[in-house]
């Protein structure tokens, strides 16, 4: 059997994690949202990144079917904000990035918003986080050439990176995928 102060000190570390994580995610949030990005919005003051998927940054481009360039990353968050419209956004919080933001999964009219945008070929599902979540509904984009599938684009992830080794993000959507 077990002394009474070990079993004590046990159920009170127990009691103290159990209210930690608690605390650590708040509960959900529901309300009207804005749009920062095609991955990240907001609902009364709170940043929250969209759980899984990676969309364009603001400033990137990508070549459509015509081979002509145009703003991916402005176009997933015109998407994601027609998409939504003035309907409310429900977000579940799931745990915070490494900026503070809130990462969530978030849905509007019953609709996972990451799901739509990779389904509509603006965003990529991103394993590293997902575990292949999105795999499908970006299978189906693929198949369709919906969005950035029908011409050619960088990873989100790599265009970033390029940029933070100092090039010119145009340099960066110019590079194979």
């Amino acid at each position: 059997m077990m002394p009474k102060q070990s079993l004590r000190l046990w159920i009170a570390a127990g009691l103290l994690l159990l209210a930690s994580i608690g605390a650590a995610l708040p509960a959900d949030l529901v309300g009207q949202a804005s749009i920062i990005d095609g991955d990240t919005l907001e609902i009364h003051g709170q940043r929250i990144r969209l759980w899984g998927i990676d969309a364009p940054e603001s400033n990137q481009l990508c070549r459509g079917d015509d081979s002509l360039q145009y703003r991916c990353g402005a176009r997933a968050a015109n998407d994601l904000a027609a998409f939504i419209g003035k309907r409310s956004v429900v977000c579940t919080p799931m745990t915070f990035d490494r900026y503070g933001r809130m990462v969530a999964s978030c849905a509007v009219g019953g609709a996972d918003l990451a799901d739509w945008l990779v389904r509509q070929g603006v965003a990529l599902d991103w394993p590293r986080y997902s575990q292949c979540h999105y795999a499908r509904a970006q299978n189906e984009a693929r198949r369709t050439e919906r969005g950035m599938w029908a011409g050619s684009y960088v990873e989100p992830w790599r265009f970033r990176a390029c940029v933070a080794a100092g090039r010119r993000p145009a340099a960066c959507s110019d590079e194979a995928p």
